[in-house]
C-alpha cells in the first residue's frame, strides 16, 4: 500500500470519525475534553500535551490554528485508546482561579498535567495511562513524570535544550545580527534571573511577566529525563524548522532504553511536508492528516503490553 494511499484512509478515518463518547470535564482550573471509544472496555488513555502559547484542547494557539491535538485524539480514539486533552493556561483568556498572570511560573504547567494524570488513574476506568507531550509539551510531560507516575510517555517534535537557548538558535536564523544581538542579550539576562527594562525592540515581555518567562528558559529537560523509568518513545521530523535532528539524538542518548523514530518528512506540527511553503502553510491547515508512520508508531506503543 502506497504512502499515499495510507494518508487518504487516515483522512476518511478522520472525516468519518470513530464511535466514541466525548465529555468535557474540569480537573481544579482546568477545563479539559476527554474521549473514549465507546466499544472498548477500559481502554489505555493518553493525555495530550500542548505545545507552547496559549494553546487550547484541539492544538489551536490565536494565530495558528493547525488542530494538531484534535487530530491525534481522532486517530487514536479510532485504534481504541482514550484521549484527555486540554486547555493551557492563557488559552481563552487568563481564568482568576490561575491568581495574577505575573505569579506564574513554569511548575504551574507541570501542576496542572500532573493533577490531569491523578484524575485519569484515580477514576479506574482505564488499563494504563500514557502521557503524549508535542513541542514544550514535550518538556511539561518530563517533568510531570517525575511527580506522578505514568505508564508511557511519548515526545513528539520535542526540545533537547532549554527553551531560553532554544528560542535564541531560532531567532538568530531569522533576525539580521543587529537585531539579534540586543534580543539575544535580553534573553540570556532573564535566564540569569535579571529583569529587563525596557526590553528591547521585537521583544516585548513587560518586565512583570519576566520571572515567569525566566522559569520557562531555564528548565533543562536532559537531567529529568536521565531519570524517566517509564518506557518511552521520542519522534521527531526531518522538515521540522523549530527543531534540530540534534535534539532527537539528545533526547534518545539521555534514556538509552527509549525507543526512537525519524520521520524525514514530518514537520513541527506532525504533518509530511514537501518544502519550506508547504511547511509554513501546514501550520493553518486543520483538515490536513498527521504523519501516519507517527500515528501508527504511537498507537502501537501505547496499547503494547
Amino acid at each position: 500500500m502506497t504512502r499515499a494511499i495510507v494518508t487518504l484512509l487516515l483522512l476518511l478515518v478522520s472525516l468519518a470519525g470513530a464511535a466514541a463518547d466525548e465529555s468535557k470535564i474540569r480537573v481544579g482550573p482546568i477545563d479539559a475534553v476527554l474521549t473514549v471509544p465507546s466499544d472498548v472496555a477500559r481502554p489505555p488513555v493518553a493525555l495530550l500535551i500542548a505545545g507552547s502559547g496559549s494553546t487550547d484542547h484541539d492544538g489551536n494557539g490565536p494565530q495558528l490554528k493547525p488542530a494538531t491535538l484534535k487530530k491525534l485524539s481522532e486517530q487514536l480514539v479510532a485504534r481504541g485508546i482514550a484521549t484527555l486533552r486540554y486547555d493551557k493556561r492563557g488559552a481563552g483568556g487568563w481564568k482568576k482561579e490561575f491568581g495574577r498572570p505575573e505569579d506564574f511560573r513554569f511548575k504551574d504547567f507541570v501542576g496542572d498535567a500532573a493533577a490531569l494524570i491523578d484524575d485519569l488513574r484515580g477514576s479506574g476506568k482505564f488499563s494504563r495511562v500514557a502521557v503524549i507531550g508535542h513541542s514544550e509539551g514535550g518538556l511539561v510531560a518530563i517533568l510531570a513524570a517525575q511527580r506522578v507516575p505514568v505508564d508511557r510517555l511519548v515526545l513528539l517534535a520535542t526540545a533537547a535544550r532549554k527553551q531560553g537557548a532554544l528560542l535564541k538558535a531560532q531567532l538568530e536564523k531569522q533576525l539580521p545580527p543587529d537585531k539579534f544581538a540586543p534580543i539575544a542579550k535580553a534573553i540570556d539576562d532573564i535566564m540569569a534571573g535579571q529583569v529587563v527594562d525596557p526590553p528591547p525592540a521585537g521583544f516585548a515581555i513587560a518586565p512583570a511577566m519576566q520571572p515567569g518567562i525566566a522559569s520557562a528558559f531555564t528548565e533543562d529537560p536532559i537531567d529529568p529525563m536521565k531519570k524517566i523509568t517509564s518506557p518511552t518513545l521520542i519522534i521527531a521530523g526531518g522538515r521540522d524548522h523549530q527543531l534540530a535532528r540534534l535534539d532527537f539524538l539528545a533526547l534518545a542518548s539521555a534514556d538509552f532504553a527509549a525507543k526512537s523514530l525519524w520521520l524525514p518528512d514530518m514537520n513541527h506540527v506532525l504533518v509530511d511536508v514537501s518544502d519550506e511553503a508547504d511547511d509554513v502553510a501546514s501550520y493553518n491547515q486543520p483538515e490536513r492528516p498527521l504523519d501516519p508512520d507517527m500515528i501508527d508508531a504511537v498507537a502501537s506503543f501505547i496499547s503494547a503490553p
